[in-house]
């Protein structure tokens, strides 16, 4: 697996873990309140306050809540820790240079590299775009210059491309013929 891959992949399950700690936090504070209050373990000489009607409530709750709570905070930092990282990769500079826009639009023969499973856009390219992203520690070199149509370049957006989509693009520059070195797609920016 390339090293694209593996970070797709492992923020696509970093996100599912992350919606499933979240509906676990859901179902675990909804079930005791469904259940309704705990019965007193021993019934007081006096008429009971609010205070201890409201912790028969809620201490199930809480006591409930306390393990995804916990892993939500893990992925939380994880996610936090990943995102600091990216912003330590990317490149001080973020604009393609005229040289790069020039070559890869010739690279693409002006036509937009993007396209839905084995059929290539059809539009004109108008954009140069970061394949691995900028944001996320995309370098600003032609081999991750990906010459997009305005409609493709915004559906794509900011997100890691999948590892299959790098492909497709990869396969056409074959057919199309291009040189070994600028065949490859994506590139990430070191630390």
């Amino acid at each position: 697996m390339s090293e694209l891959g593996r970070i797709y992949w492992s923020r696509q399950l970093l996100k599912l873990g992350y919606s499933a700690a979240v509906l676990w936090l859901g179902w675990s504070i909804i079930t005791p309140l469904l259940r309704g209050p705990a019965a007193p373990a021993q019934v007081a000489a006096g008429p009971s306050g609010a205070a201890d009607v409201l912790m028969s409530i809620f201490q199930p709750v809480l006591d409930a809540a306390i393990a995804p709570a916990a892993v939500l905070l893990a992925l939380g930092l994880t996610a936090a820790v990943i995102t600091s990282r990216d912003a330590r990769r990317r490149d001080p500079v973020r604009r393609f240079t005229r040289q790069q826009r020039r070559e890869g639009m010739a690279r693409a023969d002006g036509r937009c590299e993007f396209g839905v499973g084995a059929r290539r856009c059809s539009r004109p390219a108008e954009h140069g775009d970061h394949f691995y992203p900028w944001s996320k520690g995309g370098s600003t070199t032609l081999q991750n210059f990906v010459a997009a149509c305005s409609r493709c370049n915004r559906s794509k957006g900011a997100r890691i491309p999948s590892p299959s989509v790098q492909r497709r693009i990869e396969r056409r520059r074959v057919a199309d013929g291009l040189d070994a070195a600028d065949i490859l797609v994506g590139e990430r920016g070191r630390l």
